[in-house]
């Protein structure tokens, strides 16, 4: 990706993580204005070792852009950063009529309206633009991104859309929309997650080299892109949190959680995300979702299939 001089939207990214920093550093590269904003100082000193701006609350972030992302873990989180405090006001305190936020993490649709509505009635735009693809995607700009808001928003930021995702796709405009269809995606991460770590883990309980099983299950089958992407680092023992275990335990709860609400079964859902509630509770839960093959791992045998 080159630098480009042409004129960009100036962009706020508010949870400068894995995910959210990839995406601010993708656009700086494209030649957008990028600053940052979140509540860890090594977030902040990253930001600026790339030459973005750092603002000192979600309020001061938001009255400096024109299109703000939103990239914190969960619905809570963007509770705190649209309110904030006394001592740190929020996002709703600095924005003002014309912006765009995009609703980037993943949480409950009703969650996704609830915050939306607080944003439309402070006269801003609102995008609902769940992300998927990891943080190598999101620096490259090949990551997916789904989307649902009126056409007048998207059409308004397209091409910052096309820098952000090389695979977008649209809803409709029914705010929620983007945000039930990554639970739907999500839900198959974890099964999918889930059921390689299980099998890597048997193959390597009967005495089978990690990596022959890995490069057979690859070129197989029984291949996933999740597999590939988590077990390559699992079986290197490289559990860097690049998406940290209770993210995708957390997303797994709200996918089952949606699913009850339409009387939809997720009997493998309810077994990876407890399977992944298991990992965390073992105390992995600073450690990359791929750790739930050590959960695997530390079981007896006999003792596999109770989660």
């Amino acid at each position: 990706m080159e630098n480009q001089t042409t004129s960009r939207a100036r962009v706020g990214i508010i949870g400068f993580g894995a995910m959210g920093s990839a995406m601010g550093r993708n656009l700086q590269l494209r030649g957008y204005a990028v600053s940052a904003r979140d509540i860890r100082p090594e977030a902040h000193a990253q930001a600026l070792a790339w030459g973005m701006g750092v603002a000192a609350s979600p309020a001061a972030l938001a009255a400096a852009v024109d299109v703000l992302a939103v990239v914190v873990v969960d619905a809570a989180q963007i509770d705190a950063v649209l309110s904030g405090t006394s001592d740190c006001p929020g996002v709703l305190a600095g924005c003002r009529p014309g912006q765009t936020v995009l609703l980037c993490s993943t949480i409950a649709p009703h969650d996704t309206l609830r915050l939306a509505q607080c944003l439309l009635s402070a006269g801003v735009a609102v995008v609902d633009a769940p992300v998927s693809g990891g943080p190598a995607r999101a620096l490259s700009g090949e990551m997916s991104m789904m989307l649902a808001g009126p056409p007048a928003a998207l059409d308004a930021i397209a091409s910052l859309l096309a820098d952000l995702a090389r695979n977008r796709f649209l809803l409709g405009p029914r705010i929620g929309d983007a945000a039930r269809a990554k639970l739907v995606n999500n839900l198959l991460a974890g099964i999918n997650l889930a059921a390689g770590a299980e099998a890597l883990a048997l193959g390597i309980r009967l005495g089978l080299e990690p990596q022959a099983i890995f490069d057979i299950v690859s070129a197989s089958s029984g291949n996933s892109w999740i597999f590939q992407d988590r077990m390559a680092r699992a079986i290197q023992d490289d559990f860097a949190p690049r998406a940290a275990a209770p993210v995708l335990t957390k997303d797994l709860g709200l996918a089952v959680a949606l699913a009850q609400t339409v009387q939809a079964h997720t009997p493998l859902g309810q077994a990876a995300h407890a399977r992944f509630q298991e990992t965390v509770a073992r105390g992995w839960a600073a450690l990359d979702d791929a750790a739930i093959l050590k959960t695997y791992l530390a079981n007896p045998a006999d003792d596999a299939g109770q989660a």
